[in-house]
């Protein structure tokens, strides 16, 4: 017994520590992550009761119900959301790819103590409430606003007198959902690609450039193809979290023309709905993650027939 428990300790003190550092990350994600989805799966085919909590499974409903599934594909209201969902969750990727690139370009190609004083910048809006954020935005946006006032006037110098108005309908409108979004998520953006771009080897620009190759040719041959899986980890962190974003579209958008997010705490609150809401939360996890994970195995493939070539 006592060379038993002395051979667990020295395996404890060999490679104990290690074994449970690595073991850590795994076991928060199944506490905190694989956990709670099962739950939520196992609720989507749950029936809904009059009971509390409001579903149930066996005894006069089915033990597996599937009936929210299908009404996910039957019914305009979640077909609309998720497609209004993905649309304004592009246009803000796509958005914030337009805007964050350059800046976090020149992020590169400033000094290095700028540099550090414009990353902070960047990430400066994070030292405050991102519900506060939203609603300074609700207070720009208002048709009382200078903003709005601003964008107004430039508006009716730009068309005919016919179609001049007094203010812009700008809250509750997918347009408010689009802006407060770039403006939320443009950090996720500008980090992956200045971590990206950061990496680069200048000595391949400079080479090309000694070759003859034009600034635009050396940007679209060597730095973007370079800088593609910047893009494509920013273009993952901003549109997964818009897709499902509640907050914004709850305060700025257009009731309307709801975001899934906004259905789903719908159908856990008011509806009191809770099945047909899990249904609908693991139709949009599997939307975004499914994605995420063939890519990820995609480009795990890539690196390593990379790391097999001679």
């Amino acid at each position: 017994m006592a060379d038993q428990s002395h051979g667990l300790t020295g395996w404890f003190h060999r490679r104990g520590w290690a074994d449970l550092m690595i073991a850590v990350p795994y076991i928060w994600l199944a506490v905190l992550f694989l956990l709670p989805f099962l739950i939520v799966v196992g609720m989507s085919f749950a029936t809904r009761t009059p009971t509390s909590p409001p579903f149930g499974f066996g005894g006069d409903s089915p033990v597996l119900n599937v009936a929210g599934y299908a009404r996910l594909v039957q019914d305009d209201l979640y077909i609309r959301a998720f497609l209004t969902s993905i649309l304004n969750a592009g246009i803000a990727t796509l958005l914030c790819l337009l805007i964050g690139y350059p800046m976090a370009l020149a992020l590169t190609r400033v000094s290095k103590s700028w540099r550090t004083i414009l990353l902070m910048l960047v990430i400066l809006p994070f030292w405050t409430s991102f519900l506060l954020r939203v609603y300074a935005w609700m207070g720009l946006l208002a048709k009382s606003s200078w903003f709005n006032g601003f964008l107004t006037d430039i508006w009716n110098l730009l068309v005919p007198v016919d179609w001049a108005v007094r203010s812009l309908p700008l809250m509750h409108s997918n347009f408010a959902v689009v802006l407060v979004m770039v403006y939320t998520y443009l950090p996720f953006m500008i980090l992956p690609l200045y971590a990206s771009l950061e990496r680069l080897d200048p000595t391949l620009d400079e080479a090309a450039m000694d070759l003859g190759s034009r600034p635009s040719q050396v940007f679209r041959d060597i730095t973007l193809p370079q800088s593609l899986p910047g893009i494509i980890a920013g273009g993952l962190l901003v549109f997964i979290p818009a897709a499902g974003e509640l907050v914004i579209p709850t305060l700025v958008g257009d009731a309307a023309s709801p975001m899934i997010g906004r259905v789903i705490a719908d159908e856990f609150s008011s509806a009191n709905d809770w099945p047909m809401a899990a249904s609908v939360a693991v139709a949009l996890l599997v939307l975004m993650v499914g994605p995420t994970m063939i890519w990820s195995r995609y480009q795990a493939r890539a690196d390593g027939m990379a790391e097999d070539r001679p």
